[in-house]
């Protein structure tokens, strides 16, 4: 059995050099305020370290001196400073966990290299991924930053009343049904396949059909659009798309539309609340819509809205539900 990779020399090879610095030194060195310093480090999710811990590279001592000349400069306060860096750190937590499950599945190749073998094959192929891979989250970034930006624009000149995080939205759950049986089912890869698997293939349906993801949660996805077709087409895709690409259990769909808070890059009130009790009450592979969004498709001769029995939901009262499903002759000559 080849020796176990050194930790301290993983992470000198994934930060580009050695730690080298207490966090006092470090502090020192960027010329940042202790205090703000404490807290953007905490604020990005990593764990406090000891007074004596030589802990911090040149690359940390440049992300403080760069948060500093920020803050000195006034494009930053502290509190927006603190705000971004656990934007930035919960996201790139999670991206860089993402990533390292599919690199794991790539570094089991024969013919290991000697900077394999010391390091370990995952932490070799991330290396040399590297500047390719800060290039591509560079540009995503920005592409992304651009696509929210206009997003954030529209609503602004859309209504004179709406504030940048509050306005109007169609918000959509889908989920698969029987999601707690089946992982009794299925082994932990068998699993993990269905839920990757179905989480691949909504993202695709919702980008493809104009949506965004706000987030998945598994066995579950949330997405919204700022139109009612768009949003009733990917979740008809959704409800009778999926199964095809992927082999899932069938789907359930619920949509509402009405004003929702944006915030940490989630969606939140009383829509959302409506959107995720639809989906409770819709059949398996059947979609459920409120009837906000049932007056705006009501004139759609491509789709059939129709009412069904009224539930009561815990904290919502009385819901009317609507069926929706395409026309007959829609589905005929898709």
């Amino acid at each position: 059995m080849p020796p176990r990779p050194d930790p301290k020399e993983i992470e000198s090879a994934l930060m580009g050099g050695e730690a080298r610095y207490t966090r006092d030194e470090a502090i020192r060195r960027a010329g940042a305020a202790p205090e703000v310093s404490t807290r953007v480090w905490r604020a990005l999710g990593f764990a406090a370290r000891g007074d004596d811990a030589v802990a911090f590279t040149d690359g940390d001592v440049e992300a403080l001196r760069i948060t500093a000349r920020l803050l000195d400069r006034g494009l930053l306060d502290e509190e927006a400073a603190v705000r971004l860096a656990r934007a930035m750190g919960q996201t790139m937590a999670r991206l860089a966990e993402w990533q390292t499950s599919i690199l794991t599945t790539l570094s089991h190749t024969p013919g290991k290299t000697p900077e394999e073998e010391r390091l370990g094959p995952l932490v070799g192929l991330a290396t040399e991924l590297l500047p390719d891979m800060e290039q591509l989250l560079t540009h995503i970034w920005r592409r992304q930053l651009a696509a929210s930006a206009v997003r954030t624009l529209a609503v602004m000149e859309s209504s004179d009343d709406a504030a940048p995080t509050y306005f109007p939205l169609v918000v959509g759950f889908a989920d698969l049904v029987s999601f707690t049986t089946l992982s009794r089912e299925l082994d932990e890869v068998g699993l993990a396949e269905v839920v990757e698997g179905f989480e691949a293939t909504s993202a695709d349906i919702v980008a493809s059909g104009g949506g965004r993801v706000v987030k998945t949660l598994g066995d579950e996805i949330l997405y919204v659009t700022s139109s009612a077709r768009q949003a009733a087409e990917i979740a008809l895709q959704l409800a009778d798309g999926v199964k095809t690409h992927v082999e899932v259990p069938d789907v359930r769909v619920g949509l509402a539309c009405g004003p929702v808070l944006a915030l940490l890059g989630d969606v939140f009130g009383t829509t959302v609340n409506r959107a995720a009790r639809l989906t409770s009450f819709a059949r398996p592979g059947t979609v459920l819509i409120d009837d906000a969004l049932a007056e705006q498709l009501a004139g759609d001769d491509a789709l059939q809205v129709v009412g069904v029995r009224p539930r009561h939901a815990h904290g919502l009262g009385q819901l009317q539900p609507y069926a929706l499903r395409r026309s007959f002759e829609a589905a005929r000559h898709p």
